[in-house]
């Protein structure tokens, strides 16, 4: 995929005012790990994650979809009747019909002329909108889209809790259930559009690469477990094994597509799953860790909205300056990889 004309003219996050932090999780979780004689500590010392956010008890992913949708808007340049294309990009949606995206965009408020539709892809989904708009803008059928997500991950990790304090678990039965305890809550959104509608500096949308290593598909699985309840079991350790030769395949064709270089790449953000992900990544690409920036410390792991989220923290930070080369480094469970070039 190559992009010549597609930018990113604005970005935007909203995030959950209540804070669950791992210490307070272990501390729920204390008669499994007395009764299995584990160490508390172990979450945030294997994954790095401090803490999480969780939306209030009734809020619906097209709520947190259409909260960073609004707040995108406020920042843009463009305005809501501008906009022709509106995908709503997360793991979690309000039900199975109709799609979220009628919901959001009603809460934004929209244009009726703009063509709107799910994008669900595990954690790629913000991705993959992002080259689907690009698409459409490229080839001349749109000028201006709004892709937003809102993960809602509260339900599925306080169905885990009652798993692993309900069911007779060992300690390698609740190996599959301790991704669950990373997952956090959040929304963010983009408005993407042709580089002759930014006013300032364009922060193009260069190209990239994906590739799908579906053979892997069994090794993280989720779905609803119940009303407004959510499950999801994880082989951590192939997963992982599996994640890195993937990423490393797709890191070949990104870096010969684009012509970037390791050294050349000002900036990398990638897909925020913990402290052991990173650093392996990291190690098996051949990248410095120094060109980092990450969010999962304090937001864990937030599905589609992590990467993107991570961006417009890194921009914020002054971490991201106009003109640096920004990879974008996606990989969601299929498996299914994602790499993406941004001239910010």
């Amino acid at each position: 995929m190559i992009f010549k004309n597609t930018c990113i003219e604005s970005l935007a996050v909203t995030l959950p005012d209540e804070i669950l932090t791992s210490a307070e999780i272990e501390k729920r979780l204390r008669p499994l790990y007395e009764r299995l004689k584990l160490p508390e500590g172990r979450l945030e010392l294997m994954t790095g994650i401090r803490e999480r956010r969780v939306w209030p008890t009734g809020t619906r992913p097209s709520d947190a979809s259409a909260a960073a949708g609004r707040a995108v808007l406020a920042q843009s340049a463009l305005r809501a009747d501008q906009v022709e294309l509106f995908i709503h990009a997360a793991v979690c949606r309000d039900m199975l019909e109709p799609a979220t995206a009628a919901f959001a965009h009603r809460k934004i408020g929209l244009p009726a002329t703009a063509q709107i539709f799910d994008v669900s892809n595990a954690c790629l989904g913000f991705l993959n909108s992002l080259t689907i708009a690009a698409g459409l803008i490229e080839s001349g059928q749109i000028r201006c889209a709004l892709v937003a997500a809102g993960e809602n991950g509260g339900p599925l990790v306080e169905q885990t809790l009652h798993t692993l304090l309900t069911q007779p678990l060992d300690r390698n039965g609740i190996k599959p259930y301790f991704a669950n305890l990373t997952i956090g809550s959040g929304a963010v959104a983009a408005v993407v559009c042709h580089r002759d509608l930014v006013q300032g500096p364009a922060h193009r949308l260069i190209g990239g690469v994906a590739r799908a290593a579906t053979r892997h598909s069994e090794l993280c699985q989720g779905d609803t477990h119940g009303a407004d309840s959510l499950a999801m079991q994880t082989d951590s350790e192939a997963l992982l094994i599996a994640g890195l030769e993937l990423a490393q395949e797709t890191w070949r064709d990104f870096t010969a597509l684009t012509g970037w270089s390791a050294a050349g790449v000002g900036r990398i953000v990638c897909h925020q799953v913990g402290s052991t992900h990173r650093r392996k990544l990291y190690e098996a690409l051949g990248l410095e860790v120094v060109k980092d920036f990450s969010t999962f410390e304090t937001l864990g792991n937030t599905g589609s909205v992590a990467l993107p989220a991570t961006l417009a923290a890194a921009i914020a930070a002054g971490a991201v300056k106009n003109g640096d080369k920004v990879a974008l480094l996606g990989i969601g469970s299929g498996l299914n990889s994602l790499m993406l070039a941004l001239e910010w």
